[in-house]
C-alpha cells in the first residue's frame, strides 16, 4: 500500500472575516484579493513546507498536494513551484500531484519541462497528475470551458510523446501546435513518470482513466468511492484487463490526537476555516455562474449519488418573493454538520489505537492500494498539525500490516499498465 498525506494549504487570516466558525460565508470567485496579506501568506507557504518536511520523517511514502486558482481554501495556485522546492528539500518521499489542470495551459511544452525537472531534481520521485480542473480554473485564465476536455487529451498526448519521443518533432492538434518539439528536461523515470487521475465527479475522466490503466484516486465520499470503483473494473474488464488494488486510491480527512475528546475538538475546524465548497459542513457557497459552464462537464453523466448534490448546491433554493410568488434563492453552502460527518467516517478523529478500526473498514470496504490521509486543514493551526503528523509515526505501520493483510498492493507493487509485480519476471502476474 502507499500511504501519503495531504492538506489544501488554506489561507489562514483570522482578521479577514471569512475564517473561523463565525465567519460571513464565502461564495466562489466573490472575493476580492485586496484582503490579501502576502506577509501571512509567505509564512503560511513556509509553514506547510515544513509540515511536508516532518511528514516525510514520520514515515509517509508521498507527500500529496493540489492546485487551485483565486480562491482562500487552497494556496497552491502555483503547485509546481511548492512541488519543486519539495524535490529539494526532502529525500524519499514521492512528491504526488493531484494534478495539473491540462486546459488552462496554453503551452503545455512548458509544463513537461517544469515537471521533468522536478522529478531530476528529486531522484525520480515525482507523480504526475491530471485534472480537467473546476469552472474557477477556466474563469481565472480565460481557458474556454466548451474545449476543456478536448485540451485535457490534447495536452496529455503532447506531454506524453515530449516524454518519450527524441527530438526534435512537430505537434499539429486542433488546440496546439509546435514547429519544433525537443525539450531538453527529459524525466529520470522512463517511459514516463507515474501518471494518476483525481476525480469526484465525471464519468468521463474515470472512463479515460481506466482506459489509460491509471490510477484513480476518489477524493473524499466514502459512499461514492464504492460505485466509482466498480465503474472502473466495468471499464477495465471492457478492454480486457483484471481490476486491482493498483488501480484506485481514497482519500478522506483522519486527524491524531492524544486523547479522543481532543481530537474531536480539533477536527471540528475542518470545518471552519476558509470555506471550501467542495466540503461537507463548509460554508463555502457554489456559485451556479462558474459551475455550470457550458461544456466543462456533462451534467448528464455524472458519477452516482454526486448529481443531485452538485446540481442543489448550485442552484440554491427556492425562496418566496414576498407576494406569494416563488423564485430561485441564493446557492447554499453544503450543509452536513460536522457531527454527520463523524458518524459516516467522512471526519475520522482520535487517538492513534482507536481510529485504525474505521481506517480498517475504508480498506476492508473499498480495497484501495493508495490512502490519502487528509490532516491539518481548515482552521487547524501549525501546532495541531504538528501533534497529529507526530502520532501519525505509530499508525502508519498499522496502516501497512492492515493493506499487507487484506492484500492491497499499490501501483509501486503491481504495475496498473501490466499487472505484473514491479521487478519480477515478465511471466509473473497477478
Amino acid at each position: 500500500m502507499f500511504i501519503a498525506r495531504f492538506t489544501e494549504r488554506p489561507y489562514q487570516d483570522p482578521d479577514s472575516g471569512f475564517f473561523g466558525n463565525t465567519g460571513r460565508p464565502v461564495q466562489d470567485l466573490a472575493l476580492s484579493n485586496g484582503e490579501y496579506n502576502a506577509v501571512l501568506g509567505g509564512q503560511l507557504y513556509n509553514r506547510y513546507l515544513d509540515e511536508w518536511v516532518t511528514a516525510e520523517d514520520v514515515g509517509f511514502d508521498g507527500l500529496m498536494l493540489n492546485e487551485h486558482h483565486s480562491t482562500p481554501f487552497c494556496m497552491g495556485g502555483a503547485m509546481n513551484v511548492e512541488a519543486s522546492i519539495l524535490a529539494r528539500i526532502t529525500k524519499r518521499a514521492k512528491i504526488v500531484l493531484l494534478g495539473n489542470v491540462l486546459p488552462i495551459w496554453d503551452d503545455p511544452l512548458w509544463l513537461a519541462e517544469q515537471l521533468a525537472m522536478i522529478d531530476m531534481i528529486s531522484g525520480g520521485r515525482l507523480v504526475a497528475g491530471w485534472v480537467r480542473g473546476t469552472g474557477r480554473e477556466s474563469v481565472a485564465h480565460n481557458s474556454p470551458a466548451p474545449f476543456n476536455w478536448e485540451r485535457f487529451q490534447e495536452a496529455h498526448d503532447f506531454i506524453v510523446k515530449a516524454w518519450t519521443t527524441p527530438g526534435p518533432f512537430r505537434w499539429e492538434s486542433e488546440h496546439y501546435s509546435y514547429r519544433y518539439v525537443n525539450p531538453w528536461a527529459r524525466p529520470i523515470q522512463q517511459p514516463t513518470p507515474p501518471m494518476w487521475v483525481p476525480g469526484v465527479m465525471s464519468r468521463n475522466t474515470v472512463k479515460w482513466a481506466a482506459e489509460h490503466r491509471y490510477p484513480y484516486v476518489m477524493l473524499g465520499g466514502f459512499a461514492l468511492a464504492k460505485p466509482c470503483f466498480d465503474y472502473y473494473k466495468e471499464v477495465a474488464e471492457q478492454n480486457e484487463y483484471e481490476f486491482g488494488p493498483q488501480h484506485v486510491g481514497f482519500m478522506f480527512k483522519v486527524h491524531l490526537e492524544a486523547t479522543d475528546e481532543l481530537a474531536l475538538e480539533t477536527a471540528r475546524k475542518y470545518v471552519e476555516g476558509p470555506g471550501n465548497i467542495f466540503l461537507e459542513g463548509s460554508r463555502g457557497i457554489a456559485n451556479p455562474a462558474v459551475q455550470n459552464l457550458p461544456g466543462l462537464s456533462d451534467r448528464k453523466n455524472l458519477l452516482p449519488t454526486r448529481e443531485d448534490r452538485f446540481l442543489a448546491a448550485s442552484r440554491g433554493r427556492t425562496v418566496s418573493d414576498g407576494n406569494g410568488a416563488k423564485r430561485a434563492g441564493p446557492p447554499l453552502p453544503n450543509a452536513q454538520s460536522f457531527e454527520a460527518q463523524i458518524e459516516s467516517s467522512a471526519i475520522v478523529a482520535g487517538t492513534p489505537k482507536s481510529v485504525l478500526p474505521k481506517i480498517r473498514r475504508v480498506l476492508e470496504e473499498l480495497r484501495p492500494g493508495h490512502v490519502m490521509f487528509w490532516d491539518g486543514d481548515g482552521a487547524m493551526t501549525h501546532e495541531d498539525s504538528m501533534r497529529s503528523l507526530k502520532l501519525w509515526r505509530d499508525v502508519i505501520p498499522a496502516v501497512r500490516e492492515i493493506a499487507d493483510e487484506l492484500d492491497l498492493p499499490s501501483s509501486f507493487e503491481v504495475d496498473p499498465k501490466t499487472n505484473m509485480r514491479v521487478g519480477e519476471p515478465a511471466a509473473t502476474r497477478v
